[in-house]
């Protein structure tokens, strides 16, 4: 059954071909799986096709219970700041003066920033471990779907790079840079703008520009 709340994306051939197959595996998990069914695919429910104007691309949700609410790189309010969120933030402040405390990114997911991990499910304290479970299947369909207008599309790492294959050629805009993580953000993360040149094509484009 297509998940209620997600729109357009329903739409997907993923939903008829492997959302079955997953969500029979997860019902039969005995190990607790975050996010909690409710967030599972939060950023489809907030981030319409129609309204994508961004992509940014997470890995899989972080495994601390508590910390995941469905949206890439994203925290439950109050939460304390994973470090990749932090060195993101730290980028922003760089890149535009805005200091910003507040992990949950739920208001970029409302102003079209699809906010999508390649895979919408982990066990808790298990990164990865749900790597393989079909989750590519979405991200291939959602890339070719959102890539068929422009957008602008933020690939963090070689995973998000990766999967730059999929996305339709037109006039994206395309950032790819090292991943935030602290293992590699001073490889090319730090000093790569990604908010402003984002804006920056927004604006050129006769768009709005994000409020980061």
């Amino acid at each position: 059954m297509t998940p209620q709340g997600i729109g357009a994306w329903g739409e997907l051939p993923f939903f008829t071909d492997h959302w079955p197959g997953i969500a029979r595996a997860l019902g039969g998990e005995t190990r607790q799986i975050l996010p909690p069914d409710a967030d599972r695919f939060r950023a489809l429910e907030l981030t319409r096709p129609e309204d994508t104007r961004v992509v940014i691309l997470g890995q899989d949700p972080y495994p601390t219970p508590g910390d995941a609410n469905g949206l890439a790189f994203s925290v439950s309010p109050g939460t304390p700041l994973p470090r990749s969120l932090r060195n993101i933030f730290a980028e922003l402040e760089t890149d535009l003066g805005q200091l910003r405390l507040d992990g949950d990114l739920s208001d970029w997911a409302c102003q079209g920033v699809l906010l999508l991990n390649t895979s919408l499910s982990v066990p808790a304290g298990e990164a990865n471990a749900h790597k393989k479970l079909g989750w590519d299947h979405l991200v291939r369909q959602v890339l070719d779907h959102v890539s068929k207008r422009p957008t602008a599309f933020v690939l963090w790492g070689n995973n998000a790079q990766k999967l730059g294959k999929f996305i339709q050629p037109g006039g994206h805009l395309m950032v790819e840079t090292a991943h935030p993580s602290p293992l590699s953000a001073r490889r090319g993360f730090f000093g790569s703008r990604p908010f402003s040149r984002v804006n920056e094509w927004l604006t050129d484009r006769g768009d709005s520009p994000i409020d980061w």
